[in-house]
């Protein structure tokens, strides 16, 4: 998983509340286990007309977001089913980080373990940061996990909370396999006390 530190990038304003992970990534995109490929059908029921061709009214297809890397989501971002696949989506298509006043409890954990960084802020802040996506791609957005501060492109910051433990996991870039990586060392000496103390087993 790559590490989290400072991303600064165009942030795309999506209004839309209550934005279900089957918008996200549609069920027909559910066959694959792979992480990668899954961006092609990132909101492909809103990016895409029936006939293939691209809606132009949908955010993600305007020129100014087409390489967005934030998202500003309305309230409620992630409800839904509990699948995987949709910030495996996310990330595949470039997005990082995800702000809102508020997240589906399963899509805000799966988040975190698949390396993107989803922020809670206050309606006001979500209104300020609407504000200044809708301003195109001109108008970069900074967030700087460590400091825990999302910066607008007028100078004004806005302080977001995180748990300490997810932090470090997206600053060092470990999700699960990784935590348990790093003890390997001590999970090898209980091992190698194990075999001592039950050699039969």
């Amino acid at each position: 998983m790559d590490k989290f530190t400072v991303l600064e990038g165009i942030a795309a304003p999506l209004r839309t509340i209550n934005v279900d992970t089957d918008a996200i990534i549609p069920k027909q995109y559910l066959k694959t286990i792979k992480r990668t490929g899954l961006g092609a059908g990132l909101f492909a029921e809103k990016r895409f007309r029936d006939d293939g061709t691209e809606n132009p009214d949908f955010v993600l297809n305007k020129p100014a977001y087409r390489k967005a890397t934030i998202l500003v989501a309305g309230d409620n971002f992630g409800c839904g089913s509990s699948r995987e696949h949709a910030p495996w989506a996310l990330l595949d298509y470039g997005i990082r980080a995800v702000i809102s006043t508020s997240f589906g409890d399963i899509f805000y954990n799966n988040c975190f373990k698949n390396g993107v960084l989803p922020i809670r802020v206050s309606p006001e802040e979500l209104e300020k940061l609407f504000d200044d996506a809708e301003r195109g791609a001109n108008a970069r957005l900074t967030i700087d996990l460590e400091k825990q501060e999302i910066r607008g492109p007028d100078g004004g910051s806005i302080r977001f909370d995180i748990d300490p433990h997810r932090k470090h996991c997206l600053l060092e870039g470990l999700d699960d396999i990784g935590q348990t990586l790093e003890k390997a060392s001590k999970i090898a000496g209980f091992e190698g006390k194990m075999k001592e103390l039950r050699p039969w087993a």
